[in-house]
């Protein structure tokens, strides 16, 4: 067996790294029938949505072996044998995904499905390197190159795929760069695969790692030790809903919280277009004993009552990047979000003046929901960058005013002449159809502040820029602008480079059919 993967196949059987045992002892399983694989997925003797697809596979190879005879396949045995290993796990698609691309095979009888079982094997490696290379890239264009400090839950290494992994891949990638400072794993109850295996995984690679408790995660994410979040995960449906082990979303709710990126990394054999959302995803429950027992011993009262599922599911809204090996996976929450905008915005032609194409937002304020939507798509787009937000008049206000209750800084208005008391700072500029003046309290922003700047529209940029000259006026940091809209063609993103701007929708030009594209 390759001592580097934790499934293989050898002299017509599958061996298996039993995780039971892990971390007291290393030891194979040599599995020769269906029946002693279904008992090893089922005792969770191997686990993890990548390594079931390809243990699946073996099985329907193990299968076809054992029901061909005289040159004969027997077809209803070898369906019967796979429709028992789907049974196993039914959460994780890759089982079924796997097992399916096996029984494709089986018309061309045994060897041939041998050999695509042996192809799926080969490939994960090359997946999971790639998925992972994405995602650390994605990490550090965001964050900042920087030795990291992760937090993550489960275990998505080398014992959940046959090889690498999936966000523990991803500590694996930034680690042979020199850009891990710390991984906190979570104990991940009530069978503590985090515990048990992810910590092992990583002390044999040799990069830091300390042991949380389930419960004490949060308060690791509300301390600011935390750079970012990586999970795996079991299925996503088309939307990026994303079920993974249960502890997940509440991990996802905490991140969004305290503004930390939260990332899923899993090969696209985890996602699964047929479901629309989460809702449809079904979730095993285990065994009470699980639950009710430690370390063999009764820890509950007879007849406790149990819930006890495996996974949860984590809302697409809650997900910064579902990254596979093929990169950032579509942006399913901005996709999403930015059709939601383009349904709720009306262009108004000739307007305020002939020529002028206004994009008017109205909608997007009456929509239920959507302004807060907009709001947290801002807040964890930009991370913990910013510490006050700056609002402009009068469009501009709605947003800002979102943006910091979602993330708890400070507001601050930049309003048109005569309506700030007091000494004020000020900037004039020319829009893409007036020109006018913006003006802050001269006791706004000062050194301390690093100012996140919030419009509607960004057109030619001139209203931006004013308030760029504001902020730096004042002796503050522009972290970057924000809007709900970019007119690309009128090119204001390239008058304020190289201040970043992030536009939670895009469109070409003020056409009424121009349905636009998420940032």
């Amino acid at each position: 067996m390759d001592v580097s993967r934790s499934i293989d196949w050898h002299n017509g059987h599958i061996r298996l790294l039993d995780q039971r045992v892990l971390p007291h002892a290393e030891r194979q399983l040599v599995i020769g029938t269906v029946d002693e694989l279904v008992d090893a997925i089922n005792t969770l003797a191997v686990r993890g949505a990548p390594a079931l697809g390809i243990a699946g596979a073996l099985g329907v190879a193990l299968s076809a072996a054992r029901h061909h005879a005289r040159g004969v396949l027997d077809v209803r045995a070898v369906h019967a044998d796979a429709e028992r290993l789907i049974r196993t796990r039914p959460t994780a698609v890759n089982l079924s995904a796997g097992v399916r691309r096996a029984l494709d095979a089986a018309g061309d009888g045994p060897d041939a499905v041998l050999a695509t079982a042996l192809a799926m094997l080969a490939e994960d490696e090359r997946t999971n390197r790639s998925a992972a290379r994405h995602a650390a890239d994605w990490l550090l264009d965001r964050i900042g190159r920087r030795p990291l400090r992760i937090l993550t839950h489960c275990n998505t290494g080398r014992l959940a795929t046959a090889a690498w992994g999936t966000a523990l891949g991803t500590v694996r990638d930034l680690h042979a760069r020199g850009l891990v400072e710390e991984v906190l794993a979570t104990e991940t109850r009530p069978l503590l695969q985090g515990a048990r295996l992810t910590v092992w995984e990583l002390q044999q690679d040799g990069i830091p790692v300390r042991l949380c408790p389930d419960g004490a995660a949060a308060s690791a994410l509300a301390s600011g030790r935390i750079d970012c979040v990586l999970v795996g995960a079991d299925r996503i449906a088309a939307n990026g809903d994303t079920a993974n082990k249960v502890g997940t979303y509440p991990l996802a709710l905490a991140a969004a919280r305290h503004r930390v990126p939260f990332l899923v990394v899993a090969p696209t054999s985890t996602v699964d277009e047929s479901l629309p959302d989460g809702s449809a995803i079904g979730i095993e429950q285990r065994p009470a004993e699980e639950v009710v027992s430690f370390a063999g011993r009764r820890s509950a009262p007879p007849d406790t009552a149990v819930f006890n599922p495996a996974f949860d599911v984590t809302p697409y809204d809650l997900i910064d990047a579902v990254v596979t090996e093929h990169g950032v996976r579509g942006g399913a929450r901005d996709d999403a979000l930015a059709r939601r905008m383009r349904d709720a915005t009306r262009l108004v032609p000739d307007f305020p003046e002939p020529g002028v194409g206004f994009q008017d937002l109205a909608g997007v304020y009456r929509a239920p929901g959507l302004l807060r939507a907009a709001a947290r798509s801002v807040s964890r787009r930009a991370g913990a960058a910013f510490n006050a937000v700056l609002g402009i008049e009068a469009r501009g206000f709605p947003l800002a005013a979102a943006v910091a209750a979602e993330t708890g800084v400070a507001l601050v208005l930049a309003r048109k002449p005569g309506k700030t008391p007091g000494k004020t700072l000020s900037a004039s500029y020319a829009s893409e159809y007036s020109a006018d003046t913006l003006e802050i309290p001269a006791d706004a922003l000062g050194p301390d502040h690093t100012v996140l700047i919030v419009d509607d529209v960004l057109a030619t940029g001139g209203t931006l820029a004013a308030a760029r000259s504001l902020v730096e006026s004042a002796g503050a940091a522009a972290a970057g602008c924000a809007v709900l809209t970019e007119i690309t063609s009128l090119k204001g993103a390239e008058r304020l480079a190289p201040l970043r701007v992030d536009a939670l929708r895009r469109v070409t030009a003020c056409a009424a059919n121009d349905e636009g594209t998420p940032s």
